[in-house]
């Protein structure tokens, strides 16, 4: 039997406590492809949307794509984008109503419009409302999905991604894929419940490359083996000040088989309570920034030393235009440095008034708040190269995926070279330096505004990681964001209570 799908990709992590709001531009600026055009870009890449392929291709569905969208992340969705975005979904949906057999949906899991709290659910419930509650609706999330039981409510299959950095979306987008093949013929009726933690996020926010974290994601690999269709960990995402914050696990299973809706139960529960019980078991060392400029100034390693300027993250929806580490660097007198990217419209612009080689005065940074990780900061510096930003990624995470960071320039300030940025993006791929004329390998000293992601492509090449809490907007320090929405008790937020 031939099946006819509907397939989309909408994916934003929202921080609600950024001045900042994701539009229509944001989306257009990373991914916003329409149809077949999102194929052509997608369809063989690391992609959620690639791995529905793998799986529909070979099954001869008939696959629908209605739209790519991905922005970076970022303060919450304004509705004018969510409206866009999830009108085409929905359009797609209403006009192929009568021979759509499923839907597959590349979802992130913490998208926050500017008028709810929680926007997979809102698109779930609107998809329902066209589509009927028959129809079989697969999900797949990012590991930092905060996912509200009207999530589970209204779709039946969901499948999170089981790596941070993120290395397995198309085998995600397979793995769910494979059970709404199973689900459309018949095979399985599949349910999905859901265990959730009171915690901001897991203690280690799902890093797989801690083995504490990892068995977390190992367990449900193994239940997943020994029978239930999918197996989720959500570690969450700190940034969202929401009523469903928090971790949860997830378990599909086939409803029709008493014995497997019993398993998912006590694999959920089992995954939460092991969640809960290492909530004091934090691994990153968080180290200040003299302690960071001094680690750097002594390097005398073979290959670089990593600092992640982890507070500053644009994954994390962090401005990514902070300071502090780059004053540090400078004033400790760093050399044989780079420091990436400063996320800053304005003295991009100003850099690409001059011609290369010119020596130029110039204010870098501390825009977007200064209270959170320093304010303006004034350079002078020689231009090394101006670039419209655009790079193809080689590495696991952006390997074959085109990216730009728009109007770009790379200044050196005397022995730390600076890539000024126009459009925001974390450092997750070695052609973020390549592509303009910095070689990794021959610096002594990487600093990144990156959480755990450059770890991919960069900790191969590092002689040494440090990670530093320069007291930007995602600082490990939970206590510094106001937190209103979240429900109470909330660990670390509250300490003396129970589960």
């Amino acid at each position: 039997m031939t099946f006819t799908v509907l397939t989309a990709e909408f994916q934003h992590e929202s921080n609600t406590f950024s001045r900042y709001r994701t539009d229509l531009p944001q989306f257009a600026a990373d991914a916003l492809h329409y149809g077949d055009d999102a194929i052509a870009a997608r369809g063989n890449a690391n992609t959620e949307l690639a791995g529905f392929l793998d799986v529909a291709r070979p099954a001869g569905w008939k696959v629908i794509h209605a739209i790519t969208a991905h922005a970076v992340p970022g303060g919450q969705v304004t509705k004018a984008a969510f409206d866009h975005i999830a009108g085409v979904i929905l359009k797609t949906a209403r006009d192929n109503r009568d021979r759509l057999d499923g839907v597959l949906l590349s979802l992130h899991g913490s998208m926050v419009p500017d008028f709810c709290e929680d926007g997979e659910g809102l698109l779930l419930r609107l998809l329902r409302a066209e589509l009927g509650d028959e129809i079989p609706i697969a999900v797949t999330l990012d590991l930092h999905a905060m996912v509200s039981a009207e999530m589970v409510e209204r779709a039946q299959i969901f499948v999170s991604y089981k790596t941070y950095p993120h290395v397995d979306m198309r085998v995600t987008g397979a793995h769910a894929a494979r059970i709404l093949d199973r689900a459309m013929k018949g095979e399985i009726a599949p349910r999905t419940i859901r265990a959730h933690v009171p915690m901001l996020d897991e203690a280690n926010s799902g890093r797989t490359d801690i083995p504490e974290t990892l068995a977390l994601y190992q367990r449900a690999t193994v239940a997943e083996q020994a029978g239930l269709e999918a197996v989720s960990v959500n570690a969450a995402f700190t940034g969202a000040d929401v009523f469903c914050v928090g971790p949860t696990v997830l378990a599909t299973y086939d409803s029709r088989d008493p014995a497997a809706e019993a398993a998912a139960r006590a694999v959920t529960e089992e995954l939460a309570a092991k969640i809960w019980d290492g909530r004091t078991k934090k691994r990153n060392v968080f180290i200040e920034v003299e302690e960071a400029a001094a680690e750097a100034l002594a390097w005398q390693g073979d290959r670089p030393l990593v600092i992640s300027d982890y507070a500053d993250n644009p994954g994390a929806g962090s401005y990514g235009d902070s300071t502090a580490l780059l004053a540090g660097l400078m004033q400790a007198g760093v050399t044989g440095a780079v420091f990436t990217p400063m996320i800053d419209p304005e003295a991009a612009a100003e850099l690409h008034r001059h011609a290369e080689g010119a020596t130029v005065t110039v204010t870098l940074g501390g825009k977007g708040d200064p209270s959170f990780g320093g304010g303006p900061l004034t350079v002078t510096g020689i231009i090394r190269k101006l670039s419209d930003g655009a790079y193809i990624g080689d590495g696991p995470i952006q390997g074959g995926l085109s990216h730009s960071f728009g109007p770009t320039a790379v200044i050196d300030l005397g022995g730390i070279e600076v890539l000024v940025v126009t459009e925001a993006q974390q450092m997750v791929d070695l052609q973020q330096l390549r592509a303009f004329g910095i070689e990794p390998t021959r610096r002594r000293v990487l600093a990144l505004k990156s959480m755990q992601h450059f770890r991919a492509a960069f900790e191969p090449i590092a002689g040494k990681v440090i990670v530093c809490d320069a007291g930007a907007l995602a600082t490990p320090r939970a206590e510094r964001r106001p937190y209103i929405r979240a429900p109470r008790p909330l660990w670390p937020l509250d300490r003396d209570f129970q589960r």
